[in-house]
């Protein structure tokens, strides 16, 4: 199972939705970018612009994870390909140019609206726990239209869809944003120069692949199985075990997140001091 079928690759790309899939999404990182800017300038530190960075670099890897989780860009119109607006391509899948700024909205967002409270030591697991829900739920928004105007699909033989999109893609993704945002959040708390947070260019993939890759082995795994190995009910089963080792993993994650400044951490390290913001 698994093999990409001819009548996925002929599937005609809806250009308008395209189009607003591009301009839209860009138009809201630039947004994103100015509030990134203006916090990095207010808090003196450059964390937020380099979360942003990272998600956005990272995306040059979402070739793998297309080719791991069954997903195809449209590339189709009139019956001809090349119709995507793409940079790229890579496994025989074309990449849009939109991929670095989706990747910027879905992955980096909780960097700027959580960021600083985490870093303060102010959230707690119940917190950690919503911003999992929020997130999975921003997924399923934004990947539910983007399979369900013909822009993109995940062609795989996924059980609990909600329209076209498989729920346990929206809570990979979510669950990567949690471990994303709590590991550079740790690394803000602990490094000793601005420069030190250049290493969130390494932490966006290693929670990507992380979290994806590993959590989302068993329905990886169960999607491309030998035809005559395939059933709905390995799947299914698959499906749910992800969405419990997704659950466990961001429970594990609550427990690092920061203590409130002068809180010894239970590893040792040494006491954050408190960075005033502006």
């Amino acid at each position: 199972m698994g093999r990409m079928p001819s009548e996925v690759m002929q599937h005609e790309l809806d250009m308008m939705w395209q189009s607003i899939f591009t301009w839209l999404s860009w138009a809201i990182v630039a947004v994103m970018l100015a509030i990134a800017f203006r916090m990095c300038v207010r808090q003196r530190t450059p964390f937020y612009l380099l979360a942003c960075l990272a998600a956005g670099i990272a995306a040059f890897a979402e070739p793998l994870y297309d080719v791991a989780f069954d997903l195809w860009f449209y590339d189709v119109h009139n019956g001809e390909p090349g119709a995507m607006y793409s940079h790229f391509t890579a496994f025989g899948v074309v990449q849009p140019n939109w991929s670095h700024s989706g990747y910027i909205i879905l992955y980096a967002s909780a960097c700027l609206y959580a960021g600083r409270r985490m870093y303060e030591g102010s959230l707690r697991r119940k917190h950690l726990f919503l911003i999992w829900g929020a997130e999975i739920i921003t997924s399923c928004v934004f990947e539910v239209i983007g399979t369900g105007t013909n822009v993109y699909t995940y062609y795989g033989p996924y059980e609990l869809r909600i329209w076209n999109y498989p729920l346990v893609i929206g809570v990979l993704e979510g669950t990567q944003v949690v471990l994303f945002t709590v590991l550079a959040v740790q690394l803000w708390r602990r490094v000793s120069t601005a420069w030190g947070l250049v290493g969130l260019l390494a932490v966006f993939p290693v929670t990507m692949f992380g979290a994806n890759f590993g959590l989302g082995a068993p329905i990886i795994i169960a999607l491309h199985l030998d035809e005559s190995e395939f059933s709905s009910g390995i799947v299914w089963a698959a499906t749910l075990l992800t969405i419990t080792l997704c659950t466990l993993a961001v429970n594990g994650a609550s427990k690092f997140l920061p203590r409130p400044f002068a809180t010894p951490e239970p590893d040792g390290a040494p006491v954050a001091k408190a960075v005033a913001a502006a």
